[in-house]
Parts: structure tokens; C-alpha cells; sequence
């Protein structure tokens, strides 16, 4: 009588993973292997039509003497530095202004999130146009009587002409996110505090930013990764060689030059995609520890 029950147990014990194993199936086509792959090919000489063979460390010890790391390292690292605290911030603050009951609110949330549905390619070749010697923002200098300003010719202006097109773009996503947490924040907190006699900047302060810290670490989180791991963007402003004497070079940018052509050193590039793996990953544990240590004091 007992053994029916135990296959019973058995079967309803099994049966989530047996619904988990078509989804597990396509994680392992499209992402375990295509990983486990790269890590192997970054220990060889492969090349686009070779496959190579065992190097070691070499490619690692090859990235080190190679001053295009460098320079994709630096750009990289600069883009996360300035470009996260705006896309932190800035969509809060757009959520906060769209978060009221207005007529007409509605609209200004759906034209905030276009830029994140718009294609990055159209976008980036609008602010091509807009930023171009003879473009808008130029036109505009000109007739104000300003000489024009170099924004696709210049390094840093072309990287922080690069930097604002991200945080532009990303304004309306996260923006929704903060607009679903700041649906979770209870009203009787802000009336308390009005009450009280805090004002809008203290409420933000004493209100907001401690119901919402969760979900500025989780934005905090996700736009590092994205900043650290840009490429549309900078590459459709600076070009396929990186801008001025290739200096606008970023990481993943490195990567597809190196790894693509009928030349293309393979596991060079991929060797370097294991390092933008590496630090992509330490950026986010670093932002949940922090956030974990402020908890705990």
C-alpha cells in the first residue's frame, strides 16, 4: 500500500524539473556552451579560420604589453564612473515628476520610455546628425555666433558625447522600474512627514530614497554592467576604429575588432571577453555588497 505513495511523492518531485528542461536545454545551447567555448578558446592561438592551439597565458600576458587594452580599460572604466550615478539619479527624478496623477501624464511616460524601444541604431545616427560639424547643435552655435565644436572629432567630446546618448536612452527604463517601486511606498509616510513639517526635498531625503534603496541598488547594479559592457553607441559615433587614432576604443569594442575577420585573432578576443566577464561580474558583487553592509549598520 506504501509503495504507490512513494512513486506518487516520486513523480510530483520530478515533475518541476521535467517543465524546467526545455528552458535549461536553450540556456545550455545559447549560453553555457557558447561561454564554456570562449574560456577554452582563451588559453589558444585560434584564429578565424585555425583553431589554434594550447598558449597557456600567453594571450593574458599579451593583453598586459598591448596599449589598445589600455585605452578600451580606461574608456570603460570612465564610462561606468560617470555614466552610472546619472542613469541612478536622473530616472528617479523623472519618476517622481510623472509619478503624480496629471492630466496628460500619461503621454510624457510614454514619450520618456520611446528612446528605450527606439532602435540604437536610429538613435545613434540621429545624434550623429545632431552632433555632426554642420549638424543641429552646431547650426545653432553658428547663428549665435560660437565657432563649431569638434563633438565626432575630439576624444573626450566624442566619449562623453557617447556617455550622454546612454544615459538618454536609458532614462525611460529605469524610470519604469522606479515608477513600480515607487508604487510599493506608502502614502502615510509622506503625510506623516509633511505633517511634520518636512518639506519636498526633506521628504525625498527622509521618504523616498530609503523606500527605494533596493531598487537603486538593483538600477545601480544593471546600468554598471551596461556601462561597462557598451559598444552601439560609442561604435556607431567613433566608427569601426575607435574615433580619433582609435582612442575612443571600448572594451567590447576591442573585442570585435581583434576577433572578426577572415584574420581575426579568436582567442585573443576571447580572452578578452573572459576579462569583461570577470570585471562585469566583481562591478555587480561589489554594488550588492555594499548595499549589504549598509543594511547590516
Amino acid at each position: 500500500m506504501k509503495q504507490p505513495s512513494v512513486r506518487v511523492r516520486t513523480h510530483r518531485a520530478a515533475s518541476p524539473w521535467l517543465f524546467l528542461i526545455p528552458g535549461l536545454g536553450v540556456i545550455a545551447a545559447f549560453n553555457l556552451y557558447p561561454f564554456l567555448t570562449t574560456v577554452r578558446k582563451a588559453f589558444t592561438d585560434a584564429r578565424t579560420l585555425t583553431p589554434g592551439s594550447w598558449v597557456g597565458l600567453r594571450n593574458f600576458q599579451d593583453m598586459l604589453d598591448d596599449d589598445q587594452f589600455w585605452v578600451a580599460l580606461r574608456n570603460s572604466g570612465l564610462y561606468v564612473l560617470l555614466v552610472v550615478p546619472f542613469t541612478v539619479l536622473l530616472p528617479l527624478l523623472l519618476a517622481l515628476l510623472v509619478h503624480k496623477r496629471l492630466p496628460g501624464v500619461t503621454f510624457f511616460r510614454s514619450a520618456f520610455y520611446t528612446p528605450v524601444v527606439a532602435s540604437v541604431v536610429v538613435v545613434s545616427l540621429i545624434w550623429v546628425w545632431m552632433l555632426d560639424d554642420r549638424g543641429l547643435i552646431n547650426g545653432i552655435l553658428r547663428f549665435f555666433g560660437a565657432g563649431p565644436v569638434a563633438f565626432l572629432g575630439d576624444e573626450w567630446l566624442l566619449l562623453f558625447s557617447a556617455m550622454a546618448l546612454t544615459v538618454w536612452k536609458g532614462l525611460g527604463y529605469y524610470m519604469i522600474i522606479y515608477l513600480a517601486a515607487l508604487a510599493d511606498v506608502p502614502r502615510e509616510l509622506h503625510e506623516a512627514a509633511a505633517v511634520d513639517g518636512a518639506g519636498a526635498l526633506r521628504r525625498f531625503v527622509s521618504v523616498t530614497v530609503p523606500a527605494l534603496r533596493s531598487t537603486m541598488v538593483l538600477v545601480g547594479a544593471l546600468s554598471s554592467v551596461a556601462a561597462f559592457k557598451v559598444f552601439s553607441e560609442v561604435y556607431l559615433l567613433a566608427g569601426p576604429t575607435g574615433g580619433p587614432a582609435g582612442q575612443d576604443t571600448t572594451l567590447v569594442m576591442l573585442v570585435q575588432r581583434t576577433g572578426t575577420g577572415l584574420s581575426g585573432r579568436v582567442g585573443y578576443a576571447s580572452a578578452l571577453s573572459l576579462v569583461v566577464f570577470v570585471i562585469a561580474l566583481l562591478l555587480m558583487l561589489l554594488v550588492l555588497r555594499a548595499d549589504r553592509k549598509e543594511s547590516a549598520s
